[in-house]
């Protein structure tokens, strides 16, 4: 690749910047900008925005562009949210994708408002816009919503069913997660009788038609027991605060290191794992994750790393942070992709004194850059530029190891050397773009010193 940053791979931060500042592309470079972002659609969102409005209207002069159309906020001439008749009208008579950007712009303002325009027609719509009608009401889902998710239940599309079994199990209180508390509780309970107390599970044996009109799936994947499958949806959708009563009054740290009876643990481990991503619940996810330093076959949760990325997304970005630093410090890059894709950008200070620390610890072991591409690529990208400085010591080639890969050091060098002139050139990139500061008037008035 050179030592050149690679700029397509910066367009999406340099869209973001340049919309977080408000610009608007030229008219000249619009042709140029949509058919980028056709191509590739991590650039929409950005590539939207930088257009404005008159690139939404030179969308709707090619065909190519129509994508620019589908559900982008200003795709369509949205009428006020607050103007309740032209509101309806839209809804009663708009396109389908005018339809979704008008319900999400409704719900945004006023959640009550937008389920009160879904109720209207609900009745009337077609299976598949009634799945992407209730997918809108992810946004600000209360217990509001409950009357009508709970009626969703009984909907003749199994996947709008599914979708509203989903949303009422993200409401801890509501009446579906009581149901699903009740049936994983009698699971689930705890066993005094040996040395020690464990956990005895009896999965259920059978799926009624209770369970499945609450989510339940009632048949398996291929190679998936039944049982197992069917504890695993009850565990997964009930509220995570029932276990501590269930389990002699145990808070989740303790809750986790409980033996689990016949072979159970991991089954019970993963659909707990599957309610803390669900609730968001950030207590449990800590638990779950476990300390950083412990191998990850052996914590509590789950040694998914695409798994353990769904629980760090549940804490706060420092904390998240902090952990993968220490999980890094630990077991090395390795393992840590995943886990670093959920981070916070720019990386924070512990987070990226890691990454360099790590990568250096892979030059200094003679071993070839290429392992490593994937973290570079996200260091490029994610790196404070900041740190472009301190990691000009490892552009320099180093001495060659007898034990060292031929030729590694250069390749080493070429990498570190790319590294700094990307994170040099994302620090002239927000410097270029950032508004110019205007001088205080006493400052003006006073004149330069001397």
């Amino acid at each position: 690749r050179g030592t050149a940053p690679d700029l397509t791979e910066l367009l999406p931060q340099w869209l973001a910047t340049a919309g977080a500042y408000g610009y608007r592309a030229p008219a000249s470079v619009l042709p140029a900008l949509l058919d980028a972002a056709r191509a590739r659609t991590d650039l929409r969102p950005g590539a939207l925005a930088f257009a404005g409005p008159r690139g939404l209207w030179l969308a709707r002069l090619n065909p190519d562009w129509k994508f620019a159309l589908r559900g982008a906020p200003g795709g369509s001439s949205l009428p006020d949210v607050h103007d309740p008749e032209a509101v309806r009208a839209l809804w009663q008579e708009g396109l389908f994708v005018e339809r979704v950007t008008l319900l999400g712009a409704v719900r945004a303002a006023g959640p009550g408002a937008a389920l009160e325009l879904l109720a209207s027609t609900w009745s009337t719509e077609r299976a598949e816009d009634r799945l992407m009608f209730l997918d809108s009401l992810r946004t600000g889902l209360s217990g509001a919503d409950e009357p009508f998710l709970e009626q969703a239940l009984s909907d003749r599309s199994r996947n709008v069913r599914a979708t509203a079994a989903e949303l009422l199990s993200a409401l801890p209180h509501s009446a579906l997660a009581g149901r699903m508390a009740a049936r994983a509780a009698t699971c689930v309970s705890l066993d005094r009788t040996g040395d020690g107390p464990t956990i005895a599970v009896e999965a259920p044996h059978e799926c009624d038609a209770d369970m499945q009109r609450d989510g339940v799936v009632a048949v398996p994947p291929a190679g998936r027991g039944e049982r197992s499958w069917w504890l695993g949806q009850l565990v997964e959708a009930a509220p995570l605060a029932v276990w501590p009563e269930r389990l002699g009054g145990r808070p989740p740290e303790e809750i986790v290191t409980l033996a689990v009876q016949d072979g159970w643990r991991d089954e019970l481990h993963a659909a707990w794992c599957r309610a803390a991503v669900r609730q968001r619940d950030a207590h449990w996810s800590r638990v779950l994750l476990g300390p950083p330093s412990a191998p990850p076959a052996t914590g509590p949760g789950t040694s998914s790393f695409a798994e353990r990325a769904k629980l760090l997304a549940a804490l706060e970005p420092g904390e998240r942070a902090e952990w993968v630093a220490a999980f890094i410090a630990a077991h090395g890059l390795s393992e840590a992709f995943q886990l670093l894709g959920v981070c916070a950008v720019p990386w924070a200070d512990p987070l990226g004194r890691a990454v360099v620390d790590a990568l250096d610890i892979a030059r200094e072991a003679g071993s070839y850059p290429w392992s490593f591409s994937g973290v570079m690529g996200l260091a490029e990208r994610c790196l404070d530029p900041s740190e472009a400085s301190r990691l000009e010591l490892l552009t320099a080639t180093p001495d060659e190891t007898e034990s060292a890969s031929p030729g590694a050091g250069g390749y080493w060098s070429e990498a570190f050397q790319r590294l700094v002139s990307t994170l040099r050139l994302r620090a002239t990139m927000q410097t270029e773009l950032a508004p110019a500061q205007p001088t205080p008037p006493d400052a003006a008035a006073a004149g330069p010193t001397a």
